[in-house]
């Protein structure tokens, strides 16, 4: 089991600021990134199942963020665009590990219609049972639990979601769907009905 995502900002997020050049060039930067430092720690401890491994990942990421700040467009969406560098440097890390073979996160492109009735994740707050909520989403593979979690947790639109994980929005409304589809059957089965 991994570690739950922090509900406040991350602990390590003092060493990783201190990793983030005082120069004046990376002013603008701090302004935007550190905002999302415990969003993306959250999202890096889910991808990667480990609290150690998700500090480093998120070190590695602003550090390829600062170097890269110049190639961001301005008016443009700056957590998008940082959420797809944290990912893409999970799988290149994933790659390295396995040999050169990267993890796959992506599946068939169907679309399926969105079942507009509350979220999965709404009715357990509801009934305030998080723990099960954690435990269900574990439990989604991983390309779905990603989608889960950009859309509810950190309130992505589609498009946002669809640039970041590099597919079509229509593969990211399919994976929501069939997320949303576990999730409802596995606390279902876990709260008796309730869910």
């Amino acid at each position: 089991m991994h570690p739950r995502p922090a509900a406040s900002s991350m602990g390590c997020s003092a060493k990783i600021v201190s990793m983030v050049p005082e120069a004046s060039a990376a002013g603008g930067f701090q302004d935007l990134a550190l905002p999302l430092l415990g969003a993306l720690y959250n999202h890096a401890c889910w991808l990667t199942r480990d609290a150690t491994e998700a500090e480093d990942i998120v070190q590695e990421t602003l550090m390829k963020a600062l170097r890269a700040f110049e190639t961001f467009e301005r008016g443009s969406n700056f957590k998008a665009w940082i959420y797809r560098i944290l990912r893409n440097t999970f799988l290149t890390s994933r790659a390295a590990l396995g040999g050169g073979r990267p993890v796959l996160l992506d599946d068939d492109a169907e679309t399926e219609a969105i079942d507009p009735s509350p979220t999965p994740e709404a009715e357990v707050i509801r009934l305030d049972r998080l723990d099960v909520l954690w435990s269900a989403l574990e439990q989604l593979a991983p390309q779905l639990r990603e989608v889960v979690l950009l859309s509810d947790l950190e309130e992505l639109k589609y498009r946002e979601i669809a640039e970041i994980l590099d597919v079509p929005i229509g593969t990211v409304m399919s994976r929501l769907a069939r997320a949303r589809q576990a999730l409802r059957k596995s606390l279902a089965t876990t709260l008796g009905g309730r869910a």
